[in-house]
């Protein structure tokens, strides 16, 4: 995680997280920290926020005689709690996502398992049609407490250049 202090005024500083396009490097690795163990209750309340209602998320004694023998974690609430512990190492200066693909789900998580991820700068090109900002690609692993791999994902985000963030403009 990226991040800087920037005076406002006397002995005055006002904190600053993540990575401008010229600061990402193909091939770097960001751990992303701290880890973040998942509860029922979690997942209860993400599949009520989605609507997904398949039993495996939220009924024991249904799941119970699964092949997993009790609850699973939805997936896309892994998918959506890897992105936010890349936010700070890989888009926190970004003005767009621009997609995710190649999303595979290789081990269930369980409640109370606790998700890890890192991502790895793959590419990065200027844009063609904005001057301000460049395109970086990442792949963002996720991994539980054994280091089972739980989760991958391609991601791809038009970040901005140094001096041309909202950041900037809002004197956030």
């Amino acid at each position: 995680m990226v991040q800087n202090a920037h005076p406002v005024g006397p002995q005055h500083y006002r904190e600053s997280f993540g990575r401008y396009y010229e600061d990402f490097q193909v091939g770097d690795i960001y751990e992303h920290r701290p880890g973040r163990t998942i509860t029922q209750t979690d997942n209860t309340w993400f599949t009520l926020l989605t609507m997904n209602t398949h039993p495996m998320h939220f009924d024991e004694e249904y799941a119970k005689h699964s092949e997993f023998g009790r609850c699973i974690i939805c997936s896309p609430l892994t998918v959506a709690l890897m992105v936010g512990m890349s936010v700070t190492d890989v888009s926190q200066k970004a003005i767009a996502n621009l997609g995710w693909s190649d999303i595979m789900l290789t081990y269930p998580l369980f409640a109370n398992d606790t998700l890890y991820s890192r991502s790895e700068v793959l590419d990065k090109r200027e844009s063609s049609s904005r001057p301000n900002a460049g395109i970086v690609s990442v792949k963002t692993i996720g991994t539980q407490q054994e280091g089972k791999t739980v989760c991958t994902f391609m991601r791809t985000i038009l970040v901005a250049k140094h001096g041309f963030d909202v950041e900037k403009k809002a004197n956030y």
